[in-house]
């Protein structure tokens, strides 16, 4: 095929993701078209779209500031239903992936709607720092019929992270958990986490996650990050290294110590896979979603 627009697919712990190259921001993504790209029946299927550009060339696009000094790439990430979002922390390993194989950038900073964020590709993995994370009020969660309680973290984008002794694995999550839409008036994405056992150096948890704009994925980046600091202070803990099991495998997060509404800097390290790569048909992109 000619003419086509060439996409690659990758997965992060099965967190899945459509990146498109898109360097001088040529391309006109509308929210329809990332759905109908997100689709698992008329699309490629993914919990998301990355589309790698340069931070120059987006400049002036809602929540992307101004470029910062020596950083050419920005990740312009859309969820599966279109809709823009600040950050995504799986989706950033896997942009990192992407730029490292096809020799734009081997690790470094990247621009973020969550602003510049580090990142380094190694052998057996992809790390990326996510900053620090606000630690906001308790409050609660509703999924199924039963009350979880949680704590709001705000890891660039918003999370409700409930410690539960129930086993994640027989929540139902096919419908949205009910949150308090005062304290989330943009939506929020919902963890509940098990401990396996004390997540001080060494702690191990068990994570799902339902996403907004998305629902249930296999998992989640900035969640697992969100479910290791609430594991953490639940447990009498401000800093640790934290392995997270969640559906789609194993990550391991690293909270360094900070205050009582901000952690100290956080980081995410796991496997980001590029599995294949082609063009998508150019009648298909631009006839209506």
């Amino acid at each position: 095929m000619t003419g086509g627009i060439a996409f690659s697919k990758g997965h992060g712990t099965q967190n899945d993701f459509v990146v498109l190259p898109d360097p001088d921001a040529a391309l006109d993504l509308t929210a329809a078209r990332v759905a109908a790209l997100c689709d698992r029946r008329r699309g490629l299927g993914a919990d998301g779209v990355l589309r790698v550009v340069r931070w120059t060339e987006l400049a002036g696009e809602p929540g992307v500031g101004e470029p910062a000094d020596g950083v050419e790439w920005f990740m312009d990430y859309r969820n599966a239903d279109g809709s823009l979002a600040e950050m995504c922390g799986n989706g950033l390993r896997v942009f990192a992936r992407y730029l490292h194989e096809c020799g734009w950038a081997t690790g470094g900073p990247v621009g973020t709607r969550n602003g510049v964020l580090d990142t380094a590709v190694g052998p057996d993995g992809v790390s990326v720092g996510l900053g620090t994370v606000g630690v906001g009020p308790a409050s609660v969660a509703t999924s199924g019929g039963a009350r979880f309680d949680g704590i709001a973290l705000d890891v660039g984008n918003p999370h409700l992270a409930c410690v539960t002794a129930a086993d994640p694995a027989t929540l139902d999550l096919t419908r949205a958990p009910s949150f308090d839409p005062a304290l989330f008036p943009n939506g929020v994405n919902v963890e509940f986490l098990t401990p396996l056992d004390g997540p001080a150096d060494g702690g191990r948890i068990r994570m799902r996650v339902h996403e907004r704009g998305v629902g249930e994925t296999r998992s989640c980046g900035t969640g697992t990050v969100a479910a290791a600091v609430a594991a953490l202070r639940h447990a009498g803990h401000s800093a640790g290294d934290v392995q997270v099991t969640v559906p789609g495998g194993l990550l391991r997060v690293t909270v360094e110590a900070g205050t009582d509404e901000r952690t100290g800097p956080t980081t995410l390290h796991g496997p980001a896979v590029l599995l294949a790569s082609g063009e998508l048909d150019r009648a298909w992109w631009d006839a209506p979603a």
